[in-house]
């Protein structure tokens, strides 16, 4: 069982051209604080995003490397 409440990681992603942070919930829900901030913004003068927000497969891989690190755990 998952003995914490959330973890982050900051990581760079091409769609944003920044670095964002990936937050993950030990319920398994995920928030992407890129896709908050940098999705609101107005940029007519820069490339449009492609932000995929909470499906983005960035998000998706930290999440899933996140709790097989944890099976891998409860394992040993």
């Amino acid at each position: 069982m998952v003995n914490w409440q959330v973890t982050a990681a900051t990581i760079y992603c091409d769609d944003i051209d920044n670095e964002v942070t990936i937050m993950v919930y030990k319920d398994g829900s995920v928030r992407c604080v890129g896709y908050e901030k940098y999705l609101k913004q107005d940029r007519p003068s820069k490339r449009p995003l492609q932000c995929g927000g909470p499906e983005c497969s960035r998000v998706i891989q930290y999440r899933d490397r996140i709790f097989a690190e944890e099976i891998e755990k409860t394992d040993s």
